[in-house]
């Protein structure tokens, strides 16, 4: 009986001196292998920063990177204790697969991200309009993007989202076009207000002289011609321009005496409404 215990004893001893030193070798492993790995991530994101790179695909590269050595690392480990590491990576690989079919949106959204860098359609500072959302780009991110609406909403769109829909980068041209319209009265010559227009708006800051600013007859309803007033400006400018526009409109019109048009009837015979195009 005493034999038995001291030979369990032994066979404890062994089999826990053995497990130890696994264990050790293991954390060795581990200490080692993360020291490497932050190594080499940092190796490559000095060298990718020297070449001028795009800082959100060296982050996409960083990240990718990362993931798979330490993948690696961890079925090194497991093999060092003895584990059948292929059938471990096939069950990584089923279990990516059903990861995968499960966040589809995600995995959109970090495909999406990646041909924004890419194909780099906005930086960061323009002012675009994507997926509905129309403001400044704050931040590029893996998975979605961060844009600050006109009111100063912070919203963050989905990068699939973004790369699936129409997208309009108004930063990304040197000037843009402010659609206003004026509407005349009937018995204003319209080719007297295009000219004051036309005047006036040489005072209006950040207007550009070329191109030179449109100003035509757009159409005519029954209160009169309507103006096309289409100065141009650079985007930072769009909304100073375009209220300072609509201003100049009201000033020169009141200040040449242009009577405020109206929609005039009469009532005919019948009884009937008949719209009477008189001043």
């Amino acid at each position: 009986m005493n034999v038995n215990v001291s030979a369990l004893m032994q066979t404890v001893t062994t089999i826990l001196t053995t497990v130890g030193l696994k264990l050790l070798g293991a954390i060795a492993i581990w200490i080692v292998g993360r020291w490497l790995i932050g190594f080499v991530l940092r190796l490559l994101g000095n060298a990718l920063t020297k070449q001028g790179m795009d800082a959100t695909l060296i982050r996409y590269i960083h990240s990718a990177l990362a993931a798979l050595l330490n993948a690696v690392m961890v079925i090194a480990i497991l093999g060092f204790f003895g584990v059948e590491t292929t059938s471990f990576a096939a069950l990584i690989a089923a279990a990516g697969v059903a990861i995968g079919m499960a966040w589809s949106g995600l995995l959109s959204n970090f495909a999406g991200g990646v041909f924004l860098v890419l194909l780099h359609p906005f930086k960061v500072g323009d002012f675009i309009s994507a997926a509905g959302v129309t403001g400044t780009v704050e931040e590029i991110g893996l998975f979605a993007t961060t844009v600050n609406t006109a009111d100063n909403v912070k919203t963050i769109i989905g990068n699939g989202k973004i790369f699936a829909d129409n997208i309009q980068n108004f930063s990304a041209n040197r000037y843009r076009r402010v659609e206003l319209t004026a509407q005349l009265a009937h018995g204003v010559d319209p080719e007297v207000a295009i000219a004051l227009l036309k005047s006036a708006l040489t005072e209006v800051p950040n207007v550009t002289a070329e191109p030179a600013p449109d100003i035509e007859i757009l159409t005519f309803n029954p209160s009169g011609p309507v103006l096309a007033v289409r100065p141009y400006c650079s985007n930072q400018y769009y909304w100073q321009v375009y209220f300072d526009t609509n201003r100049l409109i009201c000033d020169t019109f009141a200040h040449a005496g242009f009577p405020v048009p109206q929609q005039h009837y009469t009532i005919g015979k019948s009884g009937n409404f008949r719209l009477a195009k008189t001043a």
